[in-house]
């Protein structure tokens, strides 16, 4: 897969690329990292990128030249099917749904703003869709961008080292992660629970499961909203309610 990202700090977006699993990605060559700095499509002196709102106001604005030039430059770099994506806050809240619905394309060209914003006109001519990573401001879109990118190359095929990790990572099911223990048994007088130490295979996927609903409805009772629970999954919850309380 293909990233290029439209950002005035190139070298913070880069260094995603030196570490983890997108830093493996990249030398193993199952994706691609450019970056297309908006200060190398202007033609003044100064290299401007940026001016006055108008009608006032408190701040600047991303002129709509520079950045139209870099979006259509990283654009020219990647195949058809490529869509331009905002980070900003009024766009649709990132989730695992949607990082899995941009790992069936051929790549994304993501756009990194600063200051108040970018010029209103570059949505309707260059921008296909505007993502935010939640209610919160940030200094600018670079984060954001390397978050995406992030959760996405994590789902790509081959990876991780262990395909399975993936799936079994928080909110693949709708649900919070259930909780991970490793040596030693015993630390501090807190014990593995028993069941991870059984060898019943069956039987840890019911308490990991049981572990995921019950941290989903005590920390984020929002996800089981969204979920259709079966009578299984009540009954699950029920146990782990049940166990809590006592």
């Amino acid at each position: 897969m293909q990233f290029d990202v439209v950002s005035l700090f190139p070298e913070m977006v880069s260094t995603i690329g030196e570490y983890g699993v997108v830093g493996r990605a990249l030398k193993r060559e199952l994706i691609t990292l450019d970056i297309e700095n908006p200060r190398d499509h202007t033609i003044d002196v100064h290299r401007t990128v940026d001016d006055r709102p108008y009608g006032g106001g408190p701040g600047m604005v991303m002129k709509y030249e520079p950045v139209a030039a870099a979006i259509d430059a990283a654009k020219g770099k990647l195949p058809e099917g490529c869509p331009v994506v905002y980070l900003s806050p009024q766009g649709q809240v990132f989730d695992q749904a949607m990082a899995k619905r941009f790992t069936e394309l051929p790549g994304l060209v993501l756009i990194a703003g600063r200051y108040e914003g970018i010029d209103e006109r570059l949505h309707a001519s260059h921008i296909d869709e505007e993502v935010s990573l939640g209610d919160f401001v940030l200094s600018g879109g670079e984060i954001a961008a390397m978050a995406v990118i992030d959760a996405i190359v994590r789902l790509l095929p081959g990876v991780l080292g262990d395909d399975e990790s993936a799936a079994q990572d928080s909110f693949m099911e709708g649900l919070l992660d259930h909780p991970h223990y490793t040596r030693p048994e015993v630390v501090a007088g807190s014990r593995v629970p028993d069941v991870l130490l059984s060898g019943d295979h069956a039987e840890i996927v019911k308490w990991r499961y049981k572990q995921a609903l019950g941290r989903s409805y005590l920390r984020r009772p929002d996800l089981l909203e969204k979920l259709n629970l079966d009578d299984e999954q009540q009954m699950l919850l029920a146990e782990f309610l049940k166990e809590q309380s006592q």
